[in-house]
């Protein structure tokens, strides 16, 4: 961390300081009405979740408010993580923009929500501070979230070990959370997640996609601050994964590796990309890629 304006001394080297970045006026205008348009669309995704129709019974909009509310605490964690940290790191960042979505055929209501870093970023350290900012505090919230949400969840028994519809897949995190809320589960007991749990499994998938490791990914800015040599390799071998994946489990991963593909494998370096990492960076990077390991599911959603 350095002042604006004055050089600052890394490693027995001096860097000069980078150019001061006058922030635009904020359009706080266009972040309220994204953020209330998201509020809107996810609470009506989460009616019809639980059956509600928006248009014949309006009155009963309300059954989303808990799947709205969840799913935006985790959303927001994860950028103010990510907006935090550039402001901390002194980098002309924006306020996180929510996007809204159609509650059909966007079953959650939202596409996410990113923020624009508009400075160059300084060195490594910098980088991997901002990219495991967001994920990890996302999925800090995320886990408090699932642990109430499956102690509200209901399971039944479906003879045949199974039944007809969308199924979703566990990843490791939410498989250990399941055990220690539900405890071991016979192969013909189905768990119907409670709203509140539904939106921390969408928590934990929108941790692994942004930990990808490909690219400018959260997981892209975290493998270039700890391997910059290898980062387009790491990002082939990732994408070859995906394309896998999409062949063997879900298709959506083909269309994830084709969209990261068209937006670039390389990153550009930092201003000052021979200042080295310290080890307690290096450990919350390698700590930020078993959380990756931890959320990634090969198969998010399963047809029964």
């Amino acid at each position: 961390m350095y002042e604006p304006g004055e050089p600052e001394r890394v490693w027995g080297f001096q860097r000069e300081p980078l150019p001061d970045y006058a922030p635009p006026k904020p359009r706080l205008r266009l972040h309220v009405v994204l953020f209330l348009a998201t509020v809107a669309t996810t609470v009506i995704a989460g009616a019809m979740q639980q059956g509600v129709n928006p248009f014949t019974n309006p009155g009963a909009l309300y059954k989303g408010i808990p799947f709205s509310f969840t799913l935006l605490l985790i959303l927001g964690t994860h950028e103010m993580g990510h907006y935090l940290v550039s402001r901390r790191h002194n980098l002309n960042v924006t306020l996180p923009y929510f996007i809204p979505a159609p509650p059909f055929p966007f079953i959650v209501g939202t596409l996410g929500a990113f923020i624009r870093i508009r400075s160059p970023i300084q060195d490594k350290r910098a980088l991997l501070d901002v990219g495991c900012a967001g994920p990890l505090t996302g999925v800090v919230v995320a886990i408090p979230v699932i642990l109430v949400g499956l102690k509200l969840s209901t399971v039944k028994i479906i003879p045949g070990g199974g039944g007809e519809g969308l199924a979703l897949g566990e990843p490791l995190l939410f498989q250990i959370l399941s055990w220690v809320v539900l405890g071991p589960l016979t192969p013909d007991q189905n768990v119907i997640l409670h709203p509140v749990a539904f939106a921390g499994w969408i928590g934990l998938l929108v941790t692994a996609l942004n930990l990808i490791p490909v690219g400018q990914l959260d997981g892209g800015h975290v493998a270039y601050a700890l391997f910059p040599s290898r980062h387009r390799l790491i990002s082939m071998i990732c994408l070859s994964f995906l394309v896998a994946s999409g062949l063997l489990f879900w298709p959506g991963w083909l269309f994830w590796a084709l969209l990261l593909y068209l937006l670039g494998l390389k990153h550009p370096p930092p201003a000052y990309d021979w200042v080295p990492l310290d080890r307690r960076r290096k450990i919350l990077g390698l700590i930020t890629f078993l959380v990756f390991i931890l959320t990634f599911t090969p198969a998010p959603f399963k047809v029964g």
